[in-house]
């Protein structure tokens, strides 16, 4: 492992007493009614979200765990490098690269996703981040960001309807108002440019480049303002990976989107129209200083030509935190792990 944890003196009493509260630590968590709850809430909204795509004709796929290459989009977070036979691999980041190569196979795919990112010591208590967490992942061949944008707002508005309807009886009674959950399906969803977006946020004081991502906080501020999902298009040029497709129509503007969810609980989705141009993508490749040789595997693919797509990522944990009204995605998930946290 290029990433390792670094070596401790401890005695054996302090080991077996470390072993003792994380085990403690596991059974409250797994034996508590909130866990209960947002696993279910968790369970309905991927059965939901499963019988609306196959239902639109996308096959699920099993998604892969580590490779050659991830994705190099992590905002800050580090990737995990393995030893794989001699070679140096990847886990995976996000398994975007590999959801446009799987379109060779079907045109509409989608996976439950796992992902590994080392993220910085101060999002360990954001509520927002975990080291290993799910997406779900959806990719369309043929399909404009549009279309995508579509798709997404139907899937969310649709998980959330199928949970209050399942679970509505028990999240009021934890607290979460289900009206308030309803009213935040209501489509369509609003919507701002980045340009816009960063424009509020100067407006009322919020120090935001508009150059670069929404910073974490200037997302709560803005989702804060909205009872339903916001939608935040046309990112900049060089704030996004290689795979987002540049506008023809406005050059450094991509043609990309987020979804923030209402009431302060921030980024849930990031999608984009694909590049899918050969030349184009090893020209965005050195364009951020990275070696396209690096991306071998990959580029071999889409030289030989991939379809084009759009596609998105949902947070899983981000949506259960937000239909359940927790405070932590780390609720969200039956073993959490946190940046710097030592956890099972």
């Amino acid at each position: 492992m290029t990433v390792q944890a670094q070596p401790v003196s401890v005695s054996a009493e302090a080991g077996i007493s470390g072993t003792a509260s994380a085990s403690a630590d596991t059974r409250a968590h797994l034996t508590s009614a909130t866990t209960a709850l947002a696993l279910s809430v968790q369970d309905r909204m991927l059965r939901a979200a499963r019988s609306h795509l196959t239902g639109l004709g996308f096959t699920e796929l099993l998604p892969p765990i580590l490779g050659p290459v991830t994705d190099p989009g992590v905002r800050g977070a580090k990737q995990v490098d393995i030893d794989y036979y001699g070679h140096r691999y990847k886990l995976m980041t996000s398994a975007i690269l590999y959801k446009q190569a799987s379109l060779l196979t079907f045109e509409r795919i989608f996976y439950v996703a796992p992902n590994i990112r080392l993220e910085p010591l101060e999002t360990a208590n954001t509520g927002r981040h975990l080291t290993e967490f799910h997406q779900l992942d959806v990719e369309a061949a043929g399909t404009s960001r549009a279309e995508a944008m579509e798709l997404a707002e139907k899937l969310v508005a649709h998980m959330i309807t199928a949970v209050c309807a399942n679970l509505g009886d028990r999240i009021a009674a934890a607290g979460r108002d289900t009206a308030e959950l309803l009213r935040s399906a209501t489509t369509p969803f609003d919507r701002t440019s980045h340009a816009e977006a960063c424009a509020r946020l100067r407006a009322i004081g919020h120090s935001q480049s508009p150059d670069a991502e929404l910073d974490w906080a200037g997302e709560a501020i803005l989702s804060r303002q909205h009872d339903r999902p916001l939608f935040i298009t046309d990112y900049p040029k060089g704030s996004r990976g290689f795979y987002d497709r540049e506008r023809e129509d406005r050059p450094g503007i991509l043609e990309n989107f987020d979804l923030l969810l209402p009431g302060g609980f921030g980024e849930l989705i990031s999608g984009s129209r694909r590049e899918n141009r050969y030349r184009e993508i090893v020209t965005r490749i050195r364009e951020t200083g990275e070696n396209p040789a690096k991306y071998a595997w990959y580029l071999g693919v889409l030289r030989d030509g991939l379809p084009a797509s759009s596609g998105f990522g949902i947070g899983v944990e981000r949506l259960t935190r937000f239909l359940a009204g927790l405070d932590s995605v780390a609720q969200a998930t039956s073993f959490p792990k946190r940046a710097g946290v030592l956890a099972p």
